[in-house]
């Protein structure tokens, strides 16, 4: 064979290449960090400063004789996953095959940005692993370089991208430099799996590949270790790497696992836990104090991505996947931090929150870690979570001296001026008025309205009992053939269309459901999904409420499915993010499957009605991967074992996602002490569960009511200051009334309680500052039904 220095360009790819968490034997992706997870549950870290990016898109092995047998790991069966101490992150995973038998011990260097990889071959002494690893550094995927190199006499191979690097060394078990040869590709053209695929054998070594989409392996001895290193340069990685190697594995695992148990010994598992929880509910609340820790950053302290994992990696080829940081998620998971006692995360949460917090008051839909957009989107429960964030680190006694009255202010404002209408929901997929966003963005005024005080306090507090008290005329929908079928009155729809606050018939109006290959065209009416719960667990409502009642039997009626793993439930008729009925990956199409999250929130509603939580933590348990890892989904139709999923156990989804985990440990908390653990406290004292009686109308440009009850005060709430000019039946006794500045907004009384019903009121604007008319009548009749 002809020897070429540099490996040939891709001109396809091969889907090996196209994966990530689900079907590799490691799979480092991350922001800030270098991720590792195993694939099958099993979750380390390693830090990397000042990168939001992932670094590799995969790491695994090869077992081969060079005589043409070869295996690669990860489409062996599922391995052996062993955790000496359940309470460290210290995996040792154990592959088997009639020909060998290879166990790898896996740690990250506390000290330093490496991730080390101890291993071990044994059985027929003919095979020798083989290491590949695809590079992806920096910001584009496809402009990597990669060399065989040689650092101070030691062989590594190399990837760099701007001012990022990466290096990969190994020693033998006498602490020498153990890389034997080595060869760089191009993903799908040149790399070692090709080789092995068209050679049988390891026959290429190329030395240098890129810019484009590495490959980075080598041959290694039977046993030793690994060590991926990062710095801000190949060299400064290759310096990490080598230092660790000098250290060794178990010197480096020592002291990583030094610094877990002292974090656990802080925030122990509660004493009454051990009666209350079965035991292996309290073994997931331990591990899932571990992700919510294994998942926060450290160059940007209370950043915590939303997973380590691409949905569906296999088919993915997404820069972002989860390991981004999104506002709710992070205050979810802040949430359950609180519960733990680890305040000082969960504070830390709060201070990143308030560092990224936009001008106008609002979060972006997820960003990098360092603040930098990804999705832009607008989701106004995204703006609501911080406050509560706030509030209940003070109702802990826990907020010190963090300064939030700005970020409380801003967030507040934006709540007034967009609500109560969300860009997006909860699930990023519609915009209108949504019960779960409308339930955050209520409890954020009048949590938020504690720190202000004064007329901002007033208007927050005004907005929120104003919005509270029309949350059935904007979401509950009565008499539709789902009524019918299941013999109630009516239930709460899913999201209703913002033109709700406007006009009549927007019940009726067509939502799209966006991630279905055909939408089956269903009008906001017929659209089912479980957000009103939060309505019930932040107070608005009593978990009695008639309407609630009603609306729980149709949402377990249309949403839940029972598996061998427990009940389980869709987010709402007609999802279509999971997999295809096939059992092929989401690929922006599927159909909707079942949330372990969603299993957690109903069981905060068991525990609100009285009944016991209990079997809502056994299903979480039972829903668990095999490593012990909450996933987004569980598959919930009949069993495709070729394709791995069976019916309540983990689908291709996200693995794990950490607000589920947050969500368990929240579910402990609240099963054992009786209520739940994150129920904003101001606004349960304010509402108890009754919907508020008020004695006044708003209107708002965005919100133009057109009927007012005989007796009611009508009020205008504008963004900034103006004159209303108006007068009563056909603009009789015209007057100006001017408004005044109630901190969040600028305020008019009309003081019309006198008018009769079949009376009217005619008004128009005029803008203070700018001088300008709103060049619009408006006009609202008085009657003497309900409003």
């Amino acid at each position: 064979m002809v020897q070429v220095s540099k490996a040939p360009s891709a001109t396809w790819r091969h889907p090996v290449w196209a994966t990530a968490q689900k079907s590799c034997v490691g799979t480092a992706l991350g922001n800030g960090k270098l991720w590792f997870t195993t694939g099958k549950g099993i979750v380390t870290e390693v830090f990397y400063p000042r990168i939001d990016i992932p670094q590799i898109r995969d790491l695994g092995f090869i077992i081969a004789d060079g005589q043409g047998f070869w295996q690669e790991l990860k489409t062996l069966p599922e391995p052996q996953l062993e955790l000496d101490d359940p309470r460290i992150p210290l995996p040792v995973i154990r592959h088997h095959h009639e020909r060998f038998d290879f166990t790898l011990k896996i740690c990250t260097d506390p000290e330093r940005d490496v991730l080390l990889l101890d291993f071990r071959l044994a059985g027929d002494a003919a095979l020798r692993p083989y290491l590949l690893c695809s590079a992806r550094l920096g910001e584009d995927a496809e402009n990597n370089r990669g060399w065989v190199g040689d650092w101070e006499g030691r062989p590594v191979l190399w990837a760099e991208q701007g001012p990022f690097g990466l290096a990969l060394a190994c020693r033998n078990v006498d602490g020498y430099p153990a890389l034997e040869r080595c060869s760089v590709g191009e993903v799908g053209s040149s790399d070692l799996w090709q080789d092995f695929h068209q050679n049988g054998r390891m026959q290429w070594e190329y030395q240098e590949a890129g810019p484009g989409e590495l490959a980075l392996a080598s041959c290694l001895p039977r046993q030793g270790t690994l060590a991926l290193g990062l710095g801000t340069s190949k060299e400064a990685a290759a310096t990490n790497a080598w230092s660790s190697l000098a250290e060794g594995f178990a010197s480096r695992a020592a002291d990583y696992s030094t610094g877990w148990h002292a974090w656990h010994q802080r925030h122990p598992t509660p004493r009454n836990f051990a009666s209350k929880l079965p035991a292996a509910a309290n073994a997931l609340y331990v591990r899932s104090a571990n992700v919510l820790k294994v998942h926060e950053d450290r160059t940007f302290p209370g950043a915590l991505v939303a997973s380590l994992s691409i949905p569906w990696g296999e088919a993915s080829g997404s820069r972002g996947g989860y390991h981004l940081v999104w506002s709710r998620d992070l205050v979810e998971s802040a949430g359950a931090l609180v519960a733990l006692g680890a305040m000082t995360e969960a504070r830390q949460v709060l201070t990143y929150l308030i560092s990224t917090q936009q001008a106008d008051g609002h979060w972006l839909q997820n960003q990098w870690l360092g603040g930098k957009p990804f999705w832009q989107g607008v989701q106004l429960d995204e703006t609501g979570f911080p406050v509560l964030l706030a509030s209940l680190l003070r109702q802990y006694k826990a907020l010190n001296d963090v300064a939030v009255t700005d970020m409380i202010t801003r967030a507040l404002h934006f709540i007034v001026h967009e609500g109560p209408v969300t860009g997006q929901d909860r699930w990023e997929e519609d915009g209108g008025v949504n019960p779960f966003t409308l339930a955050v963005a209520i409890a954020a005024l009048v949590e938020g309205a504690d720190f202000l005080g004064g007329k901002a306090s007033d208007c927050a507090l005004m907005l929120a009992d104003y919005w509270n008290s029309r949350l059935e005329e904007w979401t509950f929908v009565r008499g539709t053939d789902l009524a019918e079928r299941f013999q109630v009155p009516g239930y709460y729809v899913r999201i209703t269309p913002a033109d709700v606050l406007v006009q009549d018939g927007a019940k009726n109006e067509w939502v799209l459901i966006k991630n279905r290959a055909h939408d089956p065209h269903l009008p906001a009416c017929e659209q089912v999904a479980n957000d009103f719960l939060q309505l019930v667990r932040y107070g608005l409502r009593r978990a009695d409420d008639p309407y609630i009642v009603a609306s729980v039997k149709v949402m377990d009626g249309v949403l839940k499915t029972d598996t061998p793993s427990g009940p389980v439930w869709h987010r709402y008729n007609g999802d279509g993010y999971g997999e295809h009925a096939d059992g092929s990956p989401f690929d922006g199409t599927g159909i909707g499957r079942g949330w372990p999250l969603l299993v957690g929130e109903r069981g905060h509603y068991a525990l609100a009605a009285g009944e016991d939580a209990l079997p809502y933590i056994n299903a979480m348990v039972a829903m668990t991967g095999k490593g012990g890892l909450l996933p987004e989904q569980v598959w919930d139709a009949a069993a495709i074992p070729e394709n791995g999923l069976f019916p309540g156990h983990p689908s291709g989804s996200a693995m794990p996602l950490v607000w589920a985990h947050g969500e368990f440990v929240k579910l402990c908390h609240s099963a054992v002490q009786g209520t739940p653990i994150d129920r904003p406290a101001n606004t349960w004292k304010r509402y108890q569960g009754k919907v508020p009686k008020i004695d006044y109308r708003l209107w708002r440009l965005r919100q133009r009511s057109r009927q007012l009850l005989a007796g009611q005060e009508l009020r205008v709430l504008l963004q900034a200051p103006f004159t209303l000019r108006w007068g009563i039946n056909g603009w009789q006794s015209v007057q100006d009334t001017d408004s005044e500045d109630w901190g969040l907004g600028h305020v008019a009384f009309l003081p019309v309680q006198k008018l009769s019903a079949g009376e009217s009121v005619q008004f128009t604007i005029h803008w203070r500052t700018s001088g300008d008319w709103q060049g619009e009548d408006f006009h609202i009749d008085i009657i003497g039904g309900a409003a």
